[in-house]
């Protein structure tokens, strides 16, 4: 990548904080009472983290909570340095860190915005002139001209982000401060930033909502105790977050049955169409294929047309309560519709040592032409609030397909949904 394409450069970059026990412990150890005697551990928050972002790029940061996603976007924006490493930024940073960072909570509103504008270094006759337009975009009525100490999470919510959008950032970061405003002010903020997006503004997104990052973001990097893991497509990357959710998962809700019956032999060697194939593996897939009306496997459907998904299901030992399910993406990888045989309160199958079995779910395809992928999972669960599930295995992307489109029926939106109109009224004479 060339130095001009480049908005910001983390090279390199750990963060270690001393934790100390006691209070006092710090204080002797700040006027350097004893050295010989330690009294802190070290925590390492980042390891040696390396990536970078193009400009106008929109690049999604996944973890788990301690994951080290903050203290990340923290130094990238200067409040706080790094211990070893650097962290090259080329552009106006404006962050989003935490609620109520950057305002003084004795000032108005209104007196904020002047105050963060002075901080980016904009003139008060432009922050004038911008001023009705954060304003209106933060929609908090009489409560600009309050002390922002009295507002709600939500209000200060809608100021800050309104504030940031409007000091003219090359690179605008956002640590999941969305998630506090309401869905018509988290969907305003959203149509706001693909506009910057568009407008060649690069963002960093931290969010635990993987539709949002699939929606935003380009691409995405995954942290896991202060550690890069992964770095790809925001798809790859979300994909591979939920994997570790649903292992670890898995760990939790495991028990002796699953664990000590699992036989030696392994799993056919089937090829799927598959960038991520994970689960205990004692129940698995042999194979899955989209079918049309008739069981044969196909490849395009045109809208409305029937279709099928065979999914042939192969078990080590003998299992019970055995509950499949299918997640239809599209090619940006947002879910569009799925469902489980639990869900629909269909039978639960069983499956004896080194039985085959199939499940086929039959939908018409209600969508518009392009490209879609099917993911499938296999699971035991009895608990209708899932808190029993223990995942076998589950393949994102098993298999795919394309809707072509009809001449004589347009699909303006992802997915159709069937609609009955009615009119009513007639001929009205004054």
């Amino acid at each position: 990548m060339s130095f001009d394409e480049v908005a910001i450069k983390v090279s390199n970059v750990s963060k270690v904080y001393k934790m100390y026990n006691t209070p006092a412990d710090r204080l002797k150890d700040l006027f350097n009472i004893s050295k010989k005697q330690k009294r802190h551990q070290a925590f390492s928050a980042l390891n040696s983290i390396t990536f970078e972002v193009k400009k106008g790029d929109t690049v999604g940061i996944v973890g788990k909570n301690g994951s080290g996603k903050s203290t990340l976007l923290q130094i990238i924006a200067g409040t706080v340095t790094p211990t070893t490493g650097t962290v090259e930024v080329f552009g106006k940073v404006v962050a989003l860190l935490e609620l109520g960072s950057g305002f003084n909570p004795e000032f108005t509103g209104r007196e904020n915005v002047y105050l963060n504008a002075t901080m980016f270094g904009i003139s008060r006759e432009t922050i004038e002139g911008k001023f009705s337009e954060i304003e209106s975009f933060a929609d908090i009525g009489e409560h600009i001209d309050q002390p922002v100490k009295t507002y709600s999470s939500g209000m200060f919510a809608r100021l800050a982000f309104s504030v940031a959008i409007h000091m003219e950032p090359d690179i605008l970061i956002i640590d999941e401060i969305l998630a506090v405003g309401d869905a018509a002010f988290q969907a305003k903020c959203v149509s706001k930033m693909r506009q910057l997006k568009d407008n060649g503004v690069s963002l960093l997104f931290v969010s635990h909502s993987v539709d949002a990052i699939k929606s935003m973001c380009h691409s995405a990097i995954l942290i896991s105790h202060g550690n890069l893991v992964d770095e790809g497509t925001s798809e790859k990357i979300t994909n591979h977050y939920l994997a570790m959710i649903r292992d670890e998962m898995n760990q939790y809700n495991s028990n002796d049955s699953f664990q000590n019956n699992e036989s030696t032999e392994e799993v056919p060697n089937i090829q799927l169409n598959s960038g991520f194939r994970y689960g205990s593996g004692l129940v698995s897939f042999r194979d899955v294929y989209m079918a049309n009306q008739l069981g044969e496997p196909t490849k395009a459907y045109e809208f409305g047309e029937q279709a099928s998904l065979i999914c042939s299901l192969y078990s080590k030992e003998k299992v019970q309560d055995i509950n499949v399910s299918f997640l239809i993406r599209d090619i940006t990888g947002i879910d569009l519709f799925g469902t489980t045989m639990f869900d629909e309160h269909v039978i639960l199958i069983s499956l004896e040592k080194h039985e085959k079995k199939i499940v086929k779910f039959n939908f018409p395809i209600w969508l518009r032409q392009g490209s879609y992928s099917v993911s499938v999972a296999v699971n035991s669960v009895t608990d209708r609030d899932y808190s029993d599930v223990f995942l076998f295995e589950q393949i994102d992307g098993a298999s795919s397909f394309e809707v072509i489109r009809k001449i004589d029926r347009p699909v303006h939106y992802k997915v159709h949904v069937p609609i009955r109109i009615e009119t009513e009224g007639g001929l009205y004479e004054e």
